[in-house]
């Protein structure tokens, strides 16, 4: 990095050049003596530096002269830092040392005033603000030179940069009197200044290099800021002090100003002579320039009028008055203050042009374009141009010319809101302005007359009126037509202040349209557009008539239309004429209008009489509406009966408003009465009424919005109350189907309460009462008669209320009609109910009841296709009416929350009892279904009726209060069992109970734990609410022990639902939170397991529980409950140690009652303990000296716990030998108990279990005598004949033995051990075995049946275990057996002569058999499920799911399997291939492996086998290739693989096949942990693991690399990249940066880096278990990155064929970031070991360039190659070139380059076999062997083979492939060369 540049980047003391140098001299030296440069000033000084007597003119700062010449260079960054630090020094000195730079100053300040860059001027105006500042009055010589630019620059372009000069300015002369006396003072030398300017170039500008388009903007600069500078010092200095611009303050005459006033006027007129009146200016293509001369032009019209003459004035007026061809916007504003004042100084200009041509066309162009977008400033100057034209001027088509081009330069589309009033208001301006000033262009009366009426005609009505009416055609343009209206309204308001008569014109307009309307046909009830656009013009002009107080709307527009359109509105029945009127009546009155219509109207026979004030008597006005409007606007239902009503109500008067709404009401019921009986026209008469009455809501907050609300007429909803009305609306509520047609629009109406705000009703509290009642009624009906039983239950909860409602029991028939008429009334005035709170019942109830419904709509879609005929098609007659409330009850969802407390409460328990009946009754349907359902029906109930938390477990409380069938372990009462229950606790799911724990179970899982359960989330602050109490809620430990009590349930189980959640809950929270819920669980659990006790069975109870599974053997309820319970919390660690010593010690004093033993908890203590034990021993591992929390050393509880132990162990030993078992003695009580206190822990990997507990010599003495005293008892002679229980016991006791007291085994111990072992286990082979064996007679017997499930039952009965004693045995055996290999792994000095004994070969023969029993136990399994699915998938899921229920035995045997030795394994296959079953070994391990129920130890046992010898080749070949794999004949291949002869095809296992060519295609689109995709990638990691196996060169392992290319499916790369989506894109970025990965990115990148490093995947096989998305990933990315080492050339051609550049651009990216670098490296660190062993061939890398140099010399020939593998090897292809060659020639040059390329890109291996091939092939050439004509290669570049097969005519000889692709590809079969027959 360099130094920073500026003068921060070098010292001050050391300068940089000779010039610096010299600037940095001291101030006396002769270089300072005439100022910076040779300049003083503005001037260049000749001065004579050497001789002696010179004096130094100007002392400058050496500092300050170094940035006053850097000021100079041409770099803007440079002179800004130089301004800068100017700057700073200008602020640190003082005036004295800054006064005599002001001449250098002064001569840099003028340049860069003129630099293009405008922060250098901005900087410079800033410095001189400092420099003025600091100098004060020093400043006053010099002012004469800086006032010019000075001046000038207060007119930059820049705005930034004029506001800089300006505080410059204002630093130096703060007040305006001296600024002003300051211009005065210089006048003359700013005009020279700005004289200068105006003659520059832009090649005299700068004596620097700049670009021409720099040098063109920065004269335009100058140019338009000189122009202005000297338009504003005419302004200042010759206009009247007034007029001054910027000096409007300054009070007295300046001194001198009547001189500088005399020397401005001399110099601007020589100026304007001199520059021929600057129109040269005009023609410049920049507009500020332009601007300026505009400017400049109106300052000299202004201040020196004189200087326009005789000479110039034509060519001035032309181009002035002509100056409307200006086209950009921002020279308008100055050009129009020119034309104006022009035209007013001198309107005798006018005369001396054409106008026609030079102004008024330009003039036309002008505002026809919209005046080229400066709206805002010529619009308002239009009205000012029309004043300033002499009237002699016009034509006499000027107005009308003038109006027509203004018309049409209006943009009603694309203008702003601004420019659109701009040009209404210019519009009516000069309208107005024309008709007032007729007088000025008239010679008479009668032509005033006529040029107004002309205009009103031509432009008001036909160009104005008629685009308003038009707005038909468009659309969006409101605001436009808007601001259209209201200009011709303040055109007709000024027309009526002319005069009044001129009106009459426009109305006649007016009223053409109007008619011409009405007697268009409508046929729609919709308004038309233009009727829509009258009444806006309607409003319009009611507005401006009230702003203003005017009435002519009404007098001379609207009313004359109104009276000549009253008779055809009538009688065409028009309802454009009928809203017409009802807008005029809004606007004006209804008796005004009235008065309008009926005073001319023929009509009424006679006058009608009238007010004063121009109004209707109220008399007549009530006679009129009663005979005339109320029968009109009621007759009919039809298109215009919605304007009618309006009209009607816009017609009540609030003198006669009960008397009209009485009239009306009469009439329409009358009407209605009078047609009852004849269908479709009492129908019509009610939807008038109910259409009425919703207007006449609108019409009530219409009124309630004006003054005095509450003594309106109207305003309130009991003015409209009428008694004939309420009786109409309860009958129709009360009638029976048929129903009409608009019933219930009737009733809804007249109800109200469709909307939250549309609560206004038209009838009394105890009509709606009776109405709802009612409505409730037909509802309940329909609700009874429903399919389900549920729903006809809750209907039962309404009829038993019917009498406090006053419900009718009766049912009518046709429900459906019932209810669809109450539904539609109820949704129509659902919000009414708020008005009854006080009836909650019935509230309540109806509430309910829409529930209800629409939870019948969701049933039936769900539970549709399990419904019989009948109950299907009940339903669908049914659900249009639940699909109706379903909508309803969703657009409602948040309002019920909105209702009292009391009818939320009621609607809680009806809801809440309906479901709680239908739990525990319905029993038809689907039991999953129903229950998700029913969740969510409390879910639904919870969410819209409770407001709080205390509302939640109110309802909560509801649902889980004591009922006849719950709960049915626990009493609610939190301190009490229920008694025993007389039937089976295993009751079928379908009980109630079960369902009911179901839903309590998705109500957990929905709503949280702790709110169903604990309770702990509740806000005391919130108990108490103001007039409401909410009941203390409490924690509810007693349903957690009932759901634990219930164990399982449909869909779910304690161990796998809820005791998960439990843990989550309390690791989400402190203990103090929990602590007391998990003692009272504890608490019930305990006193229940003690009083059932007696019921608790041992002998096939887990010993050593590993998970919660393992409880399910326990069958007493409470005792598995509390186990389970226990179980977990001390697993989770949620209680501990301290916790786990109280509860060991409260169950030991529990053991006895006095002096005798408590039975019941003798029975139940073994599996407690079994589960806290445990916990207890992680004490043992502490020191010795660690001390608890209350100072008491942990020693004194562990030796309290042992010596309990002990006591147990004597109890035990006092018993006899187990083979003299004796009854009654309670002797496998004790033994359990004894065992109970040894736990074994489960490990993780090939160990199995693990010891827990470190016993002292003691104890270990004690149960070594127990075990013995076993032994002395026992012999082989019997032990075959023991007692299950007997069997079990010592089972236990010997791996205990075995774990515990090894070390003082003697060899009889061990002989003991090994034969009840070897014994136990074989027994479990011949049953498993026996059951393979059923299992393949079965399938044999039935395989030709089509009854599936006859033979699954049969499946079922052979594979269940009815003697789990033998299984459990056979567990404890293999527990054993592991304890024994474990101890043989063990390094000699662990206990070297205690293993003495065991390593003598005496126990090898043995060993190796129970091995081999194991082995034979875990082939039997797998034959069973292979034979099972050779018939079908169902009954290989029976096989394999019989092995859940003992998965810990299976476990085990998958333990000690992954363990067996390879001999072991090779006897084991061997005698399965002897039995002689329909399936052999490997047919079982892949059965296993790819097992639909697969256990995941058995798998990867089952995976193991298959993947090492001597079970691989087997695994991957089928059968009918053996005959073919002979030992390779290469005596450096290892023998026992396979050779695959060229002649034969290799066929793959049946089920290896399956997946490598076919099973990709179905599993593409499957989810990502399915097991397909899992079974994919094992069956790919088996092929792979095998061919690492081969040896590189081996025609075997080349054959099974040529199968994989032809036949196997490249889609598995596409699968393999699917569990790597876009996470890869942070792949390379996340690398760079150091950054974290994500899990599933960096789990497959780094087992796809050490597969390519090691060559295996086993590594990730073993931990793919469990599956997850991270683990499969991470196999996925460890099998590509094997297929990249060995299948380098197949991943390759799958990548070219990518179509998606994104997806390649991705797996390139991972590629060469994870897996090419180490495979990079492989590939060279092989080459570079590999030994080709010839004189003639080298190789050579390259590491840091991933090089590699092939020489290859022969004779007098030779070549160098050179290979380069790419970043994204092997992706990307390697690059071969030839560095050089030797003797050989170009075309065998190009082949041998070919070539090799060729071998290295067609390789799936290492390059180093490549290249050691391709050695062959020259070796093979140059020994004179034949190259094959079609690849031009010795060897065959993928399959290695050699030209064979010879052509009998040319004798050519060619490699097999390449002919067989030549036939192919040519369709023909002749040979290459010849063409001759092959």
């Amino acid at each position: 990095m360099g130094r920073q540049k500026g003068e921060g980047g070098r010292s001050k003391a050391r300068p940089s050049s000779s010039s610096h140098a010299a600037s940095l001299l001291p101030s006396t030296s002769a270089a300072g003596a005439v100022g910076f440069g040779g300049y003083v000033g503005g001037s260049r000084l000749d001065s004579s530096l050497s001789t002696d007597d010179s004096t130094p003119f100007l002392d400058i700062d050496s500092e300050v002269a170094q940035h006053l010449k850097r000021l100079a260079r041409k770099d803007p960054t440079t002179k800004l830092k130089a301004l800068a630090s100017l700057s700073a020094l200008f602020k640190q000195k003082s005036g004295k040392e800054i006064a005599p730079i002001i001449p250098q100053w002064t001569f840099e300040y003028k340049k860069l005033l003129l630099d293009y860059n405008r922060e250098v001027r901005r900087a410079t105006h800033e410095t001189m603000a400092d420099l003025v500042t600091a100098v004060g009055r020093d400043l006053a010589p010099h002012l004469k030179s800086l006032m010019g630019p000075w001046w000038f620059s207060q007119f930059d372009p820049s705005s930034e940069v004029s506001q800089a000069a300006k505080r410059s300015l204002q630093a130096a002369f703060p007040a305006q009197e001296k600024r002003l006396d300051a211009l005065i003072l210089c006048t003359a030398e700013i005009f020279m200044y700005l004289e200068e300017n105006l003659k520059l170039t832009p090649k005299n500008l700068s004596d620097k290099a700049v670009a021409s388009d720099e040098l063109q903007e920065m004269h335009q600069q100058v140019i338009s800021s000189s122009l202005l500078a000297l338009a504003t010092l005419l302004d200042v200095l010759v206009s009247v002090q007034v007029d001054r611009p910027g000096f409007e303050n300054v009070s007295t005459e300046p001194k001198h100003a009547s001189k500088a006033k005399a020397t401005a006027i001399s110099f601007a007129e020589k100026l304007f002579s001199a520059h021929k009146c600057f129109l040269e200016f005009l023609k410049s293509e920049s507009p500020a320039v332009r601007s300026a001369t505009y400017s400049v032009l109106r300052s000299f019209i202004k201040n020196i009028p004189q200087a326009f003459n005789d000479g110039n004035m034509k060519t001035l007026a032309t181009t002035i008055l002509g100056a409307f061809q200006e086209k950009d916007p921002a020279c308008h504003s100055s050009m129009w203050d020119a034309i104006l004042l022009f035209s007013k100084k001198f309107p005798d200009s006018w005369t001396t042009l054409n106008i026609q041509k030079s102004v008024f066309n330009r003039f036309w162009s002008f505002i026809r374009n919209g005046c080229f977008g400066s709206q805002q400033v010529s619009y308002p100057a239009l009205i000012l141009f029309l004043e300033v034209i002499p009237s002699k001027a016009l034509g006499d088509n000027f107005f009308l010319d003038f109006f027509h081009n203004l018309w049409a330069g209006r943009n009603q589309i694309h203008s702003s809101n601004a420019d659109r009033v701009a040009f209404f208001r210019a519009y009516r301006e000069c309208f107005l302005w024309g008709l007032h000033n007729a007088s000025r262009f008239c010679q008479n009366v009668d032509s005033v007359s006529h040029l107004r009426i002309t205009l009103i005609n031509n432009i008001l009505v036909k160009l104005l009126w008629q685009d308003y009416l038009s707005s038909v055609s468009l659309k969006d343009q409101d605001s436009y037509f808007q601001e259209l209206g209201k200009c011709i309204v303040e055109i007709l308001s000024g027309i009526y202040s002319l005069e009044q008569d001129l009106l009459s014109f426009f109305s006649v307009a007016f009223q053409e349209t109007c008619q011409g309307l009405l007697q268009q046909k409508v046929i729609t009830e919709q308004p038309t557009l233009s009727t829509e656009q009258i009444i806006k013009f309607l409003l319009l002009m009611d507005q401006h008539a009230k702003q203003k107080g005017e009435t002519w709307p009404l007098l001379h527009i609207v009313g004359p239309m109104l009276a000549k359109s009253f008779p055809l509105v009538r009688s065409l029945d028009s309802t454009d004429g009928v809203r017409l009127l009802s807008v005029s009546v809004s606007i004006f009155g209804a008796r005004k209008v009235l008065h309008v219509i009926f005073s001319t109207n023929n009509a009424i026979s006679c006058d009608p009489p009238h007010e004063k004030d121009s109004e209707l008597k109220l008399e007549y006005f009530l006679q009129v509406y009663k005979e005339t409007f109320v029968p009109w606007c009621l007759q009919g239902h039809n298109c215009g009966t919605s304007a009618r009503l309006d009209l009607l109500l816009a017609l009540l008067d609030d003198e006669c408003f009960s008397e009209q709404w009485h009239a009306v009401i009469t009439y329409a019921i009358d009407l209605v009465n009078s047609k009852v009986g004849s269908g479709s026209e009492d129908s019509n008469h009610l939807a008038v009424l109910a259409m009425l009455f919703e207007k006449a809501r609108n019409e009530i907050r219409r009124r309630k919005l004006g003054e005095d609300t509450f003594l309106r007429q109207g305003s309130l909803p009991d003015h409209w109350h009428h008694e004939l009305l309420e009786a109409t609306a309860v009958s129709a509520a009360l009638s029976l189907p048929p129903f009409g047609t608009a019933d219930a629009q009737f009733v809804r109406s007249v109800l109200g309460g469709a909307t939250e705000g549309n609560l206004d009703s038209f009838v009394s509290r105890k009509s709606m009462i009776l109405i709802f009642k009612e409505l409730l009624r037909k509802l309940v009906s329909f609700i009874m008669d429903s399919p389900f039983n549920f729903f006809k239950q809750a209907g039962s909860l309404f009829t038993s209320v019917d009498n406090g409602l006053g419900l009718e029991s009766k049912i009518h028939s046709n429900v459906v009609d019932l209810a669809r008429f109450a539904l539609e009334i109820f949704e129509g005035s659902f919000f009414c109910l708020r008005a009854l709170d006080e009836e909650s019942d019935l509230v309540s109830s109806i509430s309910a009841v829409l529930f209800i419904i629409d939870w019948e709509y969701t049933m039936t879609l769900e539970v549709e296709d399990t419904l019989d005929d009948e109950s299907r098609r009940s339903t669908k007659t049914r659900l249009g009416i639940c699909e109706s409330a379903h909508g309803y009850r969703s657009k409602i969802s948040s309002s019920w929350k909105s209702f009292s407390r009391d009818v939320r409460k009621g609607i809680r328990s009806i809801l809440i009892c309906s479901i709680r009946s239908a739990i525990f009754t319905e029993d038809k349907l689907d039991t999953n279904k129903f229950v998700s359902l029913c969740c969510l029906m409390v879910i639904d109930v919870l969410e819209c009726l409770c407001q709080n938390q205390y509302e939640e477990q109110e309802l909560l409380d509801h649902l889980l209060s004591k009922g006849d069938m719950w709960p049915w372990w626990i009493k609610p009462d939190y301190n009490s069992l229920k008694e025993p229950a007389k039937s089976d606790p295993r009751r079928v799911y379908a009980y109630g109970n079960y369902k009911f724990v179901s839903l309590i179970d998705k109500l957990i899982h929905k709503l949280g734990f702790h709110k169903v359960n604990t309770c702990d989330d509740l806000e005391t602050s919130t108990i108490h609410t103001k007039n409401t109490t909410y009941a203390e809620v409490t924690s509810r430990a007693w349903l957690a022990a009932e759901i634990l009590l219930t164990w399982k349930w449909p869909e779910g189980s304690a161990a796998t639902s809820f005791l998960p959640l439990l843990i989550s809950f309390a690791k989400s929270r402190s203990y103090s939170s929990y602590g007391s819920f998990l003692d009272s669980i504890f608490n019930i659990l305990l006193d229940g397991a003690l009083v059932h006790g007696e019921n608790c069975a041992q002998s096939s109870l887990h010993a050593w529980p590993t998970s919660v599974e393992d409880m399910e053997d326990i069958e007493e309820p409470f005792l598995r409950a509390l186990v389970s319970f226990l179980f977990t919390l001390l697993k989770e660690n949620i209680w501990g140690i301290e916790k786990a010593t109280v509860l060991f010690q409260l169950l030991v004093n529990k053991l006895f009652i006095g002096e005798a033993v408590n039975k019941n908890c003798l029975r139940i203590l073994p599996p407690i303990l079994s589960v806290i034990i445990p916990t207890l021993c992680q004490t043992s591992i502490r020191s010795s000296g660690c001390t608890n929390a209350d100072g008491n050393s942990d020693t004194f509880y562990e030796n309290e716990i042992q010596d309990t132990i002990k006591s147990w162990l004597q109890r035990a030993l006092s018993f006899p030998p187990l083979v003299r078992w004796q009854t009654g003695q309670d002797m496998e009580e004790w033994f359990d108990l004894v065992f109970s206190c040894y736990p074994l822990r489960a490990m993780g990997g090939v160990e199995m279990m693990k010891l827990e507990r470190n016993i002292g010599h003691g104890e270990r003495i004690l149960l070594l005598d127990l075990f013995r005293k076993q032994r002395h008892e026992n012999s082989r002679s019997i032990a075959a004949n023991q007692l299950p229980v007997v069997r079990m016991l010592l089972s236990k006791l010997i791996v205990i033995s075995v774990g515990y007291c090894w070390r003082e085994f003697d060899e009889d111990d061990w002989e003991f051990i090994f034969f009840h072992l070897r014994c136990w286990i074989e027994s479990a082979v011949v049953m498993m075995e026996e059951v393979a064996e059923n299992v393949n007679d079965a399938v044999t017997e039935y395989s030709s049946s089509d009854n599936l499930d006859l033979i699954c039952q049969k499946l079922e009965q052979i594979v269940f275990v009815s003697d789990l004693s033998l299984i459990n045995i056979t567990k404890n055996s293999l527990i054993s057996f592991s304890f024994f290999c474990g101890l043989l792994e063990l390094q000699p000095t662990e206990g070297a002569d205690n293993l003495n004994s065991l390593r003598t070969e005496r126990w090898d023969p043995i060993k190796n058999q129970i091995l081999e029993s194991i082995l034979r136990l875990f082939f039997s399994t797998g034959i069973t499920e292979a034979i099972a699915g050779s018939y079908s998938y169902e009954a290989a899921s029976i096989i394999a799911a019989s092995r859940f229920y003992h998965r810990s035995f299976w476990e085990s045997v998958a333990s000690s399997v992954i363990k067996s030795s390879s001999h072991t394994r090779d006897e084991a296959v061997k005698s399965v291939e002897l039995w002689g079953l329909s399936k052999g070994p490997i047919s079982s391990l892949y059965a296993i492996l790819f097992s639909s129920k697969p256990i995941p130890s058995l798998q990867l046992a089952a995976y193991a086998i298959l993947s090492t010898e001597p079970v691989s080749k087997l695994a991957v070949f089928a059968e009918g290739s053996a005959h073919c794999l002979d030992v390779d004949s290469n005596p450096d291949l290892a023998s026992g693989h396979p050779d695959l002869s060229t002649e034969e095809n290799i066929h793959l296992t049946e089920e290896l096949s399956y997946m490598i060519e076919k099973l990709p295609y179905d599993v593409l689109d499957m989810d990502l942990v399915a097991e397909q995709q899992v079974h994919l990638f094992l069956a790919w990691s088996l092929l792979l693991s095998y061919l690492v196996s081969l040896p590189s060169l081996s025609s075997a392992r080349e054959r099974l690399v040529q199968y994989i290319q032809n036949s196997a499916s490249p889609l598995i790369l596409d699968c393999l990249f699917q569990h790597l989506p876009s996470d890869l894109c942070l792949a390379h970025v996340l690398k760079k940066k150091d950054g974290e990965l994500p899990d599933v990115l960096s789990e497959a990148a780094t087992a796809a880096t050490r597969s390519i490093t090691t060559g295996l995947l086993f590594f990730s096989v073993e931990s793919l278990w469990p599956i997850g998305p991270v683990k499969v990933a991470a196999l996925a990315g460890a099998t590509y990155g094997l297929m990249l080492r060995m299948l380098p050339a197949y991943v390759r051609g799958w990548f070219s064929d990518l179509r998606d550049r994104s997806t390649s651009s991705l797996i390139e990216s991972f590629t060469r970031t994870w897996c090419s670098p180490p495979l990079i490296a492989n590939e060279l660190s092989l080459i570079k070991t590999a030994n080709f062993a010839d004189e003639n061939f080298s190789v050579s890398v390259s590491k840091s360039a991933n090089e590699v140099v092939a020489t290859y010399t022969k004779d007098e020939t030779g070549m160098d190659l050179i290979i380069r593998l790419p970043a994204s090897y092997p992706l990307r292809p390697v690059d071969v070139d030839c560095m050089r060659s030797l003797g050989i020639s170009e075309v065998k040059q190009r082949k041998w380059l070919m070539s090799m390329m060729l071998f290295v890109r067609n390789q799936n291996g290492a390059l180093a076999e490549a290249i050691r091939t391709w050695k062959r092939n020259f070796d093979k050439e140059f020994e004179g062997v034949e190259e094959c004509p079609i690849c031009y290669s010795v060897i065959h570049t993928t399959n290695h083979s050699l030209p064979r097969l010879a052509c009998k005519t040319c004798k050519h000889k060619f490699h097999a492939a390449c002919l067989y692709k030549w036939f192919s590809t040519s369709h023909k079969s002749s040979c290459p060369l010849c063409q001759s027959p092959f």
